[in-house]
């Protein structure tokens, strides 16, 4: 017979669960949710219930052509605290500190290096003569690595979607937009020639996650 403590730790598991996929899939039904995790939906709800009351989730209703509407649940912004964060405090000192001190000229160059930096670490571990999809898929495993929940998903025209569910220093790219602008010339780089990289959805413009379409260069 199970403890109460190994409930509540079953509890604090499947509630984890379920924030993970809201911040992968975006907003979902219990139904949709209870088939994700294996457990009824009856459950699901009761697990986002809680939630709600911590103020995790939220949800708009959806009109369903039989029926009641459908509660779509999506995660609110006070869920962002429990993903990585990039130390997000000291990173905005860091910023507003080499700002102060070297101005906007210093800061750019600041960023110049990162992206060197971080290029270089990249081609040390994609091979340049890999396929477009192996590179891409090494890209997102490194970049889930570093905290982003990046997924690759491949299209019917040949191009793929380079997807970024959570980003880590979303306060710094906040407070310094040539973070974000330096992303897409790093994949650019480390990608080659062959490829073209379009950013086609944005976390700092509001939207869920970041995504680049990946297309073959003609």
């Amino acid at each position: 017979m199970a403890t109460n403590f190994q409930k509540k730790s079953a509890s604090v598991r499947t509630r984890r669960a379920i924030v993970n996929i809201l911040k992968q899939e975006g907003a979902m039904d219990a139904q949709e949710l209870a088939s994700c995790l294996e457990i009824s939906a009856m459950a699901v709800r009761q697990h986002l219930y809680a939630l709600q009351k911590e103020q995790l989730v939220t949800y708009q209703e959806e009109a369903r052509d039989m029926g009641r509407p459908a509660k779509l649940w999506q995660l609110t912004p006070a869920a962002d605290r429990l993903f990585p964060d990039g130390y997000a405090e000291l990173t905005l000192s860091l910023i507003n500190s080499v700002k102060e001190a070297f101005g906007d000229t210093g800061l750019e160059r600041l960023l110049e290096i990162r992206t060197h930096h971080q290029v270089e670490a990249y081609q040390a571990l994609i091979p340049i003569q890999e396929s477009l999809e192996q590179k891409l898929e090494t890209l997102a495993t490194l970049r889930t690595e570093e905290g982003y929940m990046a997924e690759i998903q491949a299209l019917n025209d040949g191009s793929f979607l380079l997807i970024e569910n959570h980003c880590p220093i979303c306060a710094a790219a906040t407070a310094c937009t040539g973070l974000c602008a330096r992303e897409l010339e790093i994949f650019q780089s480390v990608l080659g020639k062959v490829a073209i990289v379009e950013r086609t959805e944005h976390i700092i413009s509001g939207e869920r996650r970041c995504v680049y379409q990946v297309s073959h260069q003609s």
